[in-house]
């Protein structure tokens, strides 16, 4: 039992990292989109397509990953997925130094096919390595711990991108163009740095002993998995979550630039920390009350901790601003009250969390300034539980021999981060910022669907 306790430890403190590890790199790319956009003087669809280029690789490589980890098994798997994403990292310094928006998309789908290897050999991973109980304690832990890495990467654009840069109103061509070459400049780093990191995870990883889990080979596991509606139906509200959790995102920046409130560049990038600072933090949440804790004080100690970290990321990414850390806090805390309403039942939470995340993206819509500010920055605090609690009813009641193939039909379907984003961009384009919010809003009608229908368990004939 003790050594089972071990296995379990060491694992989840391995992929622990490396969900932060690949959560960064996501974020870091989705985000990356406005500084791009300087550089290269893009529409806003042309932007977004940076983001489709890192998304595309969902289709393309998660199903032959799937059976990649049937015949080389998770490590061999994870420690590809890290070497490719330093590879892809490298290739932005000369896609900045030329710049080259060619080489930009090259190094995102590179960088991104090695975050693919990782995260379909995480999820099952973490789904399997402990009881059935706990799976979504478990990715609702991990996936807090991915949430870090989502706040950290915007907040670093902010500070080591956009920092003492300014785009004067009128610029003339010349100081547009002076404008997009600094910030060209400023971009390598952070790859650089992140090129090193994964390396060093990766050397790490061959000098420490996981416990093995493996999958029975079975010729029949395909198409079982198929003739599981609950899985395909999982499957597109991964495409719709991802899609809109994203689009929300790889917008926010310039739809806070460019609207009422007129924010920096630097000041829309730290709120756009603070969307993702929410998924953090409703995660925490979501970790603490689907686990197996009985203890009530330990629950409610937890979140009280929870609230803290709230309050304290939220003023720190503002450079200290704790009115703005007060009030992202008290947000946080309507958040966990709306949490109760679901019972720690998976389904039932991510029903109400739809609903919520949908009424949020229509106010966005159809309001300006600090309360449009608010409500799109407050959807990150529902979008949390979702992909944990769709991942694990998609996969409900599945055999061990089915996880895998499972996994890369689902993860396949992240390539709604790669459709939704651009169509909000068009809509930009060619309508206004806000009207973008109403896709994500259907989107999230259509996860409600799911948790409350198609999440049933059942066999097609």
């Amino acid at each position: 039992m003790e050594k089972k306790s071990n296995n379990v430890l060491v694992g989840m403190s391995v992929f622990g990292a490396i969900f932060f590890i690949f959560g960064f790199a996501t974020t870091f790319i989705i985000q990356l989109s406005a500084p791009v956009m300087a550089v290269f003087n893009l529409t806003e669809f042309q932007a977004q397509l940076l983001t489709s280029a890192f998304f595309i690789a969902y289709p393309v490589m998660s199903i032959p990953t799937g059976m990649l980890i049937n015949r080389i098994g998770y490590k061999w798997t994870v420690s590809l997925g890290l070497i490719l994403m330093a590879i892809g990292s490298l290739i932005f310094i000369p896609a900045a130094r030329i710049p080259s928006y060619p080489l930009f998309l090259m190094a995102t789908f590179v960088l991104a096919t090695g975050v693919v290897f990782l995260q379909v050999s995480a999820n099952p991973y973490v789904t399997a390595i402990g009881p059935e109980s706990g799976a979504s304690g478990r990715l609702n832990l991990t996936q807090a711990l991915n949430s870090i890495a989502t706040m950290v990467a915007p907040w670093l654009i902010a500070v080591v991108i956009f920092r003492g840069l300014e785009l004067p109103a009128g610029a003339t061509e010349a100081q547009e163009l002076a404008y997009g070459l600094e910030v060209a400049n400023r971009i390598p780093f952070p790859f650089i740095v992140m090129a090193m990191i994964v390396v060093a995870v990766a050397i790490a990883l061959f000098l420490i002993k996981l416990p093995v889990i493996t999958a029975s080979k079975s010729e029949n596991g395909k198409k079982s998995v198929y003739r599981h509606p609950h899985v395909l139906l999982g499957a597109f509200g991964i495409f719709c979550y991802v899609g809109a959790e994203v689009g929300n995102a790889g917008l926010m920046v310039n739809y806070l630039r460019q609207g009422s409130l007129g924010l920096s560049a630097e000041m829309a990038s730290t709120y756009a920390a603070i969307y993702w600072g929410g998924a953090m933090v409703g995660r925490f949440f979501g970790s603490i009350m689907f686990s197996d804790i009985k203890s009530q004080t330990k629950k409610y100690i937890s979140i009280a901790l929870v609230l803290v970290l709230a309050f304290i990321s939220g003023a720190f990414v503002t450079e200290w601003n704790w009115t703005i850390g007060a009030i992202f806090t008290g947000v946080a805390f309507v958040n966990f009250i709306i949490m109760q309403i679901g019972k720690g039942q998976p389904a039932r939470t991510l029903a109400i969390f739809a609903l919520v995340a949908g009424l949020l993206g229509i106010v966005t819509t159809f309001t300006t300034g600090h309360i449009a500010l608010w409500t799109v920055i407050s959807i990150g605090l529902f979008n949390s539980i979702m992909f944990p609690n769709i991942f694990a009813l998609a996969v409900k009641d599945l055999e061990s021999s089915e996880l895998g193939s499972a996994s890369g039909i689902i993860n396949a379907l992240i390539v709604g981060g790669a459709v939704i984003p651009p169509l909000m961009g068009s809509i930009a384009d060619n309508y206004s910022y806000t009207y973008a919010y109403i896709v994500p809003a259907i989107c999230y009608l259509y996860i409600f669907f799911f948790a409350v229908k198609g999440s049933k368990i059942r066999v097609a004939s």
